[in-house]
């Protein structure tokens, strides 16, 4: 396994979960990172990026100022701090792995990815 997803499950609307992405085999600072989400019936997203120098971060406008993407290289370990949850939020989070330094909504680009965790936001 070389990206770990975790941190999913259920929280009321309103509420908090922060995500990780653990890597193995390989170093994640070197990398970009991507979070995408895929709701049921829905195609998959990309939500939120890191380049791979941290020189900037990118959100999609629907979680923009809710979500925070952050990395600690030396646990090698990515986040997604997810506040102010709604229930429209509910969807299997994927983090994924790029080696080029810039993000893409193009799954294509990634070339490692984890293998999802359930956020549900319910009352």
């Amino acid at each position: 396994v070389q990206l770990q997803a975790s941190g999913g499950g259920l929280v009321q609307p309103g509420g908090s979960l922060r995500l990780s992405c653990a890597a193995s085999e390989f170093r994640l600072l070197e990398y970009t990172i991507g979070w995408f989400r895929q709701a049921p019936g829905k195609e998959r997203e990309m939500i939120s990026c890191t380049r791979r120098t941290s020189s900037g971060t990118e959100y999609a406008d629907s979680v923009k100022f809710r979500f925070t993407i952050s990395r600690n290289n030396a646990k090698n370990t990515a986040y997604l701090q997810m506040n102010s949850l709604k229930p429209e939020d509910t969807a299997v989070y994927y983090c994924a792995a790029a080696a080029r330094g810039i993000c893409s909504r193009d799954a294509l680009h990634y070339r490692y990815w984890g293998q999802g965790t359930l956020v549900t936001v319910s009352s």
